[in-house]
């Protein structure tokens, strides 16, 4: 008769017995007073982990409220570059007539509170064209000043600090080509 796996006995093999204290840790419950030693150095472990966790989770909180902050800001800002555009366009139409002192007037006020706030007005003839800051409108063959020079700032752009809130519209000085 041959035997089968299921047949086969061996009496000299001792059946492995659970780790008490592993089973305990997995539902749980304490580990055995016996290793208290390393229960305590696990404990630890676990607490400055979550005293490291907390510490980087009110850093990124932190991070995450100042750049609402920042967008809000800017956002505001961005809103007040519209009226300034209009009196631009009123003071150019009313050049030398009745009133255009008291806009000017208004639009000076308007750019100060800007100032104060750190916009800065970015895009003047003769700047290198910056794509980061400037938005060609339009392209123009010339000789008389160097390749990729703004000619001419159809709207004025702004910047806070590094950040640019709105490119300037401009107009770009480029070579002609050499025939051939």
């Amino acid at each position: 008769m041959t035997e089968t796996p299921s047949d086969t006995r061996h009496d000299d093999a001792v059946p492995a017995e659970p780790d008490p204290g592993s089973a305990a840790e997995r539902l749980g419950e304490p580990a055995a007073p016996a290793d208290g030693a390393g229960e305590l150095a696990r404990m630890e472990d676990r607490y400055k982990r979550a005293v490291a966790d907390l510490d980087n989770y009110r850093k990124r909180s932190s991070a995450d409220v100042q750049r609402r902050i920042d967008a809000g800001r800017e956002a505001f800002l961005r809103e007040w570059l519209e009226p300034v555009d209009t009196l631009e366009r009123a003071l150019r139409m009313m050049a030398g007539q009745p009133g255009a002192d008291s806009l000017r007037a208004v639009l000076d006020q308007i750019e100060a509170i800007l100032a104060r706030q750190g916009v800065m007005r970015i895009g003047s003839p003769g700047d290198p064209f910056d794509p980061e800051r400037h938005e060609a409108i339009d392209v123009r063959m010339t000789d008389d000043v160097p390749d990729r020079t703004v000619l001419d700032v159809a709207r004025s752009g702004y910047a806070l600090g590094d950040r640019v809130l709105r490119p300037a519209q401009v107009v770009v000085a480029r070579r002609p080509q050499p025939p051939g």
